[in-house]
């Protein structure tokens, strides 16, 4: 198993880097709703971060990773401890557990509605189903998440 070793209180460096993830998040957020406003629906922001998704997946991961491999590249130290995460690898399946949430937090202190925040980490997931798209060995799946109420979110990677 990858931990982030017992959700050990965020460092100063932690911090910051979930404030980079928060800046992220309301400028994510802030880009849909101006969209909206013009008639837009989100299609264009799930497309943009798939396709943001697809390029990590082509260029961070290797086609022939096994998924303790794979866990390694999807969750780094500073990503284990970002999102409070806890990372566990059999042969066949990869599980990703998030006890903690920056984007959520971004979009809960912009007085986004909850229904609205499950809309946008779906969203933000596509970035994520990118990546392994990119895997034909490999399948995505989104458990419970924090986004739509949950206190973990569950990411699955497993073998096609």
């Amino acid at each position: 198993m990858i931990t982030n070793e017992t959700h050990k209180p965020a460092s100063d460096h932690i911090e910051a880097m979930r404030n980079s993830f928060e800046f992220r998040a309301t400028w994510m957020a802030l880009l849909i709703e101006a969209a909206e406003k013009k008639g837009l629906d989100t299609s264009f922001a799930r497309e943009a971060i798939t396709k943001c998704g697809c390029f990590h997946g082509v260029n961070k991961y290797k086609p022939d990773q096994t998924l303790e491999q794979f866990a390694e590249t999807f969750g780094p130290q500073d990503i284990l401890d970002i999102f409070e995460m806890d990372i566990e690898t059999t042969d066949d399946c990869m599980t990703a557990t998030f006890h903690y949430c920056p984007l959520v937090k971004a979009w809960e202190k912009l007085g986004i509605s909850e229904e609205k925040i499950g809309e946008l980490c779906d969203i933000a997931m596509d970035g994520d189903r990118g990546i392994v798209s990119m895997n034909p060995s490999l399948n995505f799946q989104l458990g419970s998440t924090i986004g739509k109420g949950s206190d973990h979110c569950i990411v699955k990677v497993t073998k096609a």
